[in-house]
């Protein structure tokens, strides 16, 4: 069991790091087709990449700590997933929804701790059991 009640493995804060420096890099990427960018490699695949990354994160994330999933954090990761979707399947949509999430990210991340891990949800969530 990790610090602060959490499970843990071997080397996942560093595919935590990993996984979230790639998943940047997938949104500078999308963000640069969407306006038009020439040369992006594999332009096709930023926006998949991007809807990837954020659910490998939000996994990571929830089985690390189950209770992210009713607090903020968890919860306005999937608010952020579901406007990627949206992005992807209505296209008149996605500069708008773009920015949106890039406001949504940079103001949640920066967010007090308080507001973050508040439980919106009064749900109960199992976690590991130390014996």
């Amino acid at each position: 069991m990790a610090a602060g009640g959490g499970r843990d493995f071997p080397g996942r804060r560093w595919l935590s790091v990993v996984l979230r420096g790639a998943h940047l890099v997938a949104v500078i990427a999308f963000g640069a087709v969407l306006y038009g960018a020439l040369h992006v490699p594999l332009a096709e695949y930023a926006g998949g990449a991007v809807l990837v990354g954020g659910v490998l994160l939000w996994l990571l994330d929830c089985w690390h700590r189950p209770s992210h999933l009713v607090e903020g954090a968890g919860l306005g990761m999937l608010l952020k997933l579901a406007l990627l979707a949206g992005m992807l399947a209505a296209p008149q949509w996605r500069e708008a929804l773009f920015w949106l999430v890039v406001a949504w990210s940079a103001i949640f991340s920066h967010a007090p701790s308080s507001f973050r891990n508040a439980r919106f949800l009064r749900q109960r969530v199992s976690g590991p059991r130390s014996g």
